[in-house]
């Protein structure tokens, strides 16, 4: 490989490096976010469950391991350091691995998730609205994704105080504003007098299964572009190596 090669590779491995680095950064902001968050849905996940937790502890873990392996990578490509660059090929041969078996779990456990999910919400109406940690989130998400309940808003006839209550209550956060009347509180739990509630039909399981539907295409394509970014930087990586050891060797003396 000439010289000129081996600089246009030194430097792309560079870029690719600096490129993890960023990633590893905001997928640890991602996982910061994630363990101290109480204003939105992974608030009442997190409430509710243990496995949001280890998640954003994961999420911190691997942001953390691929910055290091970006800095790494970046000090091994540019002064040709060929120990580093070997562990930085492991590293992300290892992060790959890791992401293609996250990605077969979650598929194969997608029909369990939704039933975990799907207990967490129903517990956190039926407390409702005696836990703020986790209330302030679930109105949020129905008045900003125009949802009622999980599957419906007949979620809400489970909760205690809606069941035994004189009148006809709903979740004030569920109110429809395109139908008539005057109240327009933002949380709680409102009253009415129509055995009808002005609130919206569609339960937030749906809203956000057609979010994800409407979005697969940007999701999966941010998924192939960082696996593609991977492979590039394990296989220059991998000819900057083979390079550096043939220099070195190129540079024993010969008698």
């Amino acid at each position: 490989m000439g010289k000129g090669c081996v600089a246009v590779t030194k430097y792309f491995l560079f870029l690719f490096n600096l490129l993890f680095f960023v990633f590893g950064a905001l997928i640890l902001g991602f996982g910061l976010w994630v363990l101290l968050d109480n204003k939105s849905f992974i608030a009442v996940l997190q409430e509710s469950s243990d496995t949001v937790k280890v998640a954003s502890y994961i999420l911190i873990g691997v942001g953390s391991l691929t910055m290091a392996m970006g800095f790494f990578g970046c000090i091994g490509s540019i002064y040709e350091v060929r120990c580093l660059l070997g562990l930085y090929f492991t590293c992300l041969l290892l992060i790959l691995v890791a992401q293609i078996t996250a990605g077969v779990l979650i598929y194969f456990q997608r029909d369990r998730l939704a039933y975990e999910m799907d207990s967490i919400i129903k517990t956190v109406i039926i407390t409702y609205p005696n836990n703020r940690t986790t209330e302030h989130p679930l109105d949020y998400i129905q008045r900003t994704m125009k949802c009622c309940g999980f599957t419906g808003p007949g979620n809400w006839s489970e909760n205690p105080v809606v069941k035994n209550s004189t009148q006809v209550q709903y979740s004030c956060s569920c109110r429809n504003d395109s139908l008539p009347g005057v109240d327009k509180a933002l949380a709680g739990l409102c009253s009415t007098l129509s055995s009808d509630p002005p609130v919206y039909e569609t339960g937030c399981k749906t809203t956000i299964e057609t979010w994800l539907k409407d979005n697969l295409g940007v999701i999966l394509g941010i998924c192939a572009a960082v696996a593609v970014v991977e492979l590039l930087g394990m296989i220059l990586s991998m000819c900057l190596c083979k390079n550096v050891g043939r220099e070195d060797y190129s540079k024993v003396p010969k008698y």
